[in-house]
């Protein structure tokens, strides 16, 4: 069995939805992004993996402290376009991440209060040029600033998937405008031959007199020949012999789980293997019309 499939399998056995649980996690254990955290907003969040890490790793033991109030335990906001099936401890809100909108039912939900974390794992459909891919991802990291920038508070975290590419020193000094601590981080779970990587952005501090409507004219100077100021992000940092370096981190312990390794496959009882179901299905998959719209026309059932 491939080592990709066999990590998901992985995955399946210890009920996570998707095996991208296993990089938040690993994440975490190189940055402790959950250190203190009470508010956290999970972007572009469906199926829910990274919501299930969240729900594990601070609403759950809260709930068992018998010391714990209703009051006291943390508030996990997931947020996407389509519906997920629920999970303990997460509001989940459907919505669009580019609208400000949606960053005003957050803080609605946080009582008026701001998050502590906001994480996002979104990506879109891969065409496999590279160029195009990591142009369209860097483009959605910039939507999600778009609510971090409402709902962060002062001091707060950001993680975001990237793809890596010949821009990623401009996407890096565009991050630095709001976060003074970027990593460019690759899980061990991430494969190798992916160009994925997760933006770590720590001590949210915006500029001075920033409003978030100015964000994306704010942006569109980085890189320019006018610059940005003393941010030192412009033209001439991000090529040539000034060319900004990124901190970049491989994380993740040695024994963490490895998408590039096979895993030997566990005894059942009567020493065979079954193959595992997913966690849970997808409730409103975006095939789901086309799939309607064939049975309509061919009268074959939908699963053929």
């Amino acid at each position: 069995m491939g080592s990709f499939r066999r990590t998901r399998g992985k995955a399946k056995e210890e009920g996570w939805r998707a095996r991208s649980a296993f990089k938040l996690l690993q994440i975490d254990e190189e940055f402790d992004i959950f250190q203190g955290v009470k508010r956290v907003v999970d972007l572009c969040a469906a199926p829910g993996s990274w919501s299930q890490v969240l729900s594990r790793k601070l609403y759950v033991p809260a709930k068992l402290n018998p010391k714990s109030r209703d009051g006291d335990l943390p508030l996990i906001v997931a947020i996407d376009l389509q519906p997920m099936a629920p999970i303990d401890g997460v509001i989940q809100v459907q919505g669009d991440i580019t609208n400000a909108r949606t960053a005003e039912v957050v803080i609605k939900h946080f009582d008026g209060c701001k998050a502590d974390l906001v994480v996002c794992d979104g990506a879109p459909d891969v065409t496999g040029l590279h160029d195009m891919d990591e142009f369209v991802q860097s483009q959605l990291i910039l939507a999600a600033l778009t609510i971090v920038t409402h709902v962060l508070r002062v001091g707060g975290k950001f993680i975001a998937k990237i793809f890596r590419g010949k821009d990623t020193s401009l996407l890096y000094c565009q991050l630095k405008l709001f976060f003074p601590r970027v990593t460019f981080a690759k899980p061990k779970s991430s494969r190798n031959s992916s160009i994925e990587a997760f933006a770590v952005c720590e001590d949210y501090s915006p500029p001075e007199g920033f409003n978030p409507k100015d964000l994306y004219h704010l942006l569109e100077k980085v890189g320019s020949p006018s610059g940005t100021g003393n941010l030192d992000c412009s033209s001439a940092w991000l090529e040539g012999p000034n060319k900004v370096y990124i901190p970049f981190l491989a994380c993740g312990d040695l024994s963490g789980y490895d998408s590039d390794r096979s895993y030997p496959l566990p005894k059942q009882a009567n020493g065979s293997y079954r193959s595992l179901d997913p966690v849970q299905p997808p409730i409103a998959p975006p095939y789901k019309t086309a799939l309607e719209m064939k049975k309509a026309s061919t009268g074959l059932p939908l699963d053929q």
